[in-house]
């Protein structure tokens, strides 16, 4: 710690004069009439001077004036007077008994005023938490709070500057908060901030102008250098193992705290992590909030677009169909033509009622062969020139299902269509049906290109489409999509895994129902 100044040594050596003096003016006064008092008298006495002295100043002082009484007490009022000779053993027991008391009662009194001085210094730092809290609880927004931390530790602890670092965008720290004077020039700072970062320790910039790492894991209570070395400490914040900044405080004549201030710096420490944290959180938040719009937004856009494009299409189809009676032959390409924009604007209106819930399904038990026939019917328009092979578990005589027969229609036509777009030409598209466990699985397989691992999901999503498509493969990205919303809404699944020596396979799983009994098998 560094010398005290001028003024307090001034006040320090005018207090040992004054209890000096009343030493001298106490022993004066009672040796005046010192026949008409007795040991026990003078014991008190100074006893009561030596507990003023250790009240009003410091340990040190209290044992100087007990030791000087001790010799006062012998010197003058212990026969023979004026000398340190004494005769009597009992004058020896009453000096020592003082002698003892004095200590003891010096001691005692310089523990309670510790004790009492760190209480007083804890409930400051209860005081100033529980402001801090308050404070950045009330903040509107986790900046101002972050802000009101780096005033505090810089306030409470006299830094000279306090800095909050925050990861950006690449997740390299840049100035979040500062308190204290304008930012020093150079990169001096922003270079200890980043190794604190990057490696998760403490740095320390030394005031000859070098800096040392700290041991990893240390605490900020334990972090700040003893020596006063230090003029700058840069920490790494963390919470739940996660670095979310970095907290910097410099000092330019030497940082050094005493211990009540390191447990203060490592519980300040620990708010300035949970404001860095709310930072991020509420960053997350607001990117969050407007991902959740723009979806909103644009949902709200596919349903009027969808439903507004429903009455030309409709116009159009009918005029084609006008046209081609006169044997114009470019009529049946347009209704054709039509007809397709037709289907894609169906989806997209299912899509919207399948994103607000709208969209009502009809689950009952009804037989997976049923659903099978109807499909293979539906597809075999698009799937002309195409082999398809389908086959059921011989296993169970009867695979019954509990679905909605129309929409689980319409997710395996999608899969099948989806299939013969990307399979090779002279290669058969596959569908199997069979139950696993309270599952009934449909599974339908081509020798197409297959999907990457890292798109395997990325299909399932509106608009996208697989690489590997036919460029005359037509489809917008959004059966794949429609099919697992279906599937999902009826309490199955739609999940696609990779066919063993190439090509896809793509797995409808419906929740499957038992015959019920006495009832004959269809």
């Amino acid at each position: 710690m560094p010398a005290p100044p001028g003024p307090a040594r001034a006040r320090e050596a005018l207090g040992w004069a004054a209890w000096l003096a009343a030493l001298a003016a106490l022993t004066a006064g009672m040796a005046a009439v010192r026949a008409g008092l007795g040991g026990a008298h003078v014991a008190l006495a100074y006893l009561l001077l030596v507990l003023a002295g250790s009240t009003r100043g410091s340990r040190v002082r209290g044992v100087v004036l007990g030791v000087l009484s001790f010799l006062c007490f012998n010197f003058f009022f212990v026969p023979p007077y004026g000398t340190l000779l004494v005769h009597d053993p009992l004058d020896w027991l009453v000096l020592l008994a003082f002698l003892a008391v004095a200590a003891v009662a010096t001691q005692l009194l310089f523990r309670a005023r510790r004790e009492a001085e760190e209480a007083r210094l804890r409930a400051d730092e209860v005081e100033r938490l529980s402001t801090l809290g308050a404070e950045t609880l009330n903040a509107g927004r986790a900046e101002d709070a972050l802000h009101a931390v780096a005033e505090v530790i810089r306030g409470t602890l006299a830094m000279d500057a306090c800095e909050i670092w925050l990861p950006d965008g690449s997740g390299a720290p840049g100035p979040g908060a500062r308190a204290g004077g304008p930012a020093p020039p150079g990169g001096a700072a922003a270079a200890a901030v980043a190794a604190a970062a990057g490696l998760g320790t403490g740095v320390v910039e030394r005031l000859d102008g070098t800096r040392r790492l700290l041991a990893p894991g240390l605490g900020a209570a334990a972090a700040v250098p003893e020596t006063g070395e230090a003029r700058a400490l840069s920490l790494p914040l963390r919470v739940r193992e996660r670095t979310v900044g970095v907290l910097r405080v410099e000092r330019d004549g030497g940082i050094s705290l005493a211990p009540p201030q390191r447990r203060f710096f490592a519980a300040l420490s620990y708010y300035a992590a949970l404001a860095a944290e709310r930072v991020r959180l509420a960053a997350e938040a607001e990117r969050a909030e407007a991902l959740r719009e723009a979806d909103r937004l644009k949902d709200a856009l596919i349903a009027s677009v969808s439903h507004d494009l429903r009455t030309p299409l409709t116009t159009i189809k009918a005029l084609a169909h006008d046209i081609a009676r006169g044997g114009d032959e470019r009529a049946a390409d347009i209704e054709e033509e039509a007809d397709r924009l037709n289907r894609f604007v169906a989806d997209l209106l299912d899509l919207s009622r399948l994103n607000a819930g709208e969209l009502r399904l009809d689950p009952q038990v009804a037989a997976a062969e049923d659903l099978v026939g109807a499909a293979l019917q539906r597809a075999a328009g698009p799937l002309a020139g195409r082999e398809l092979r389908a086959s059921l578990s011989p296993a169970e005589p009867v695979l019954l299902g509990r679905f909605d027969f129309v929409h689980s229609l319409r997710v395996l036509v999608n899969l099948l269509e989806n299939a013969h777009k990307y399979a090779p030409p002279g290669t058969p598209v596959e569908l199997a049906v069979r139950r696993d466990a309270d599952r009934l699985l449909f599974e339908v397989a081509d020798r197409g290109p297959g999907i990457p691992p890292a798109e395997a999901e990325q299909v399932f999503s509106p608009f996208y489409r697989a690489r590997g498509a036919q460029p005359d493969a037509g489809g917008v990205g959004l059966g794949l999509s429609i099919s697992r919303r279906l599937a999902e809404a009826q309490g199955g699944s739609l999940a696609y895994e990779p066919r063993p020596g190439g090509g896809s396979v793509f797995r409808f799983a419906l929740p499957a129902a038992e015959l019920p009994d006495g009832e004959p098998s269809p």
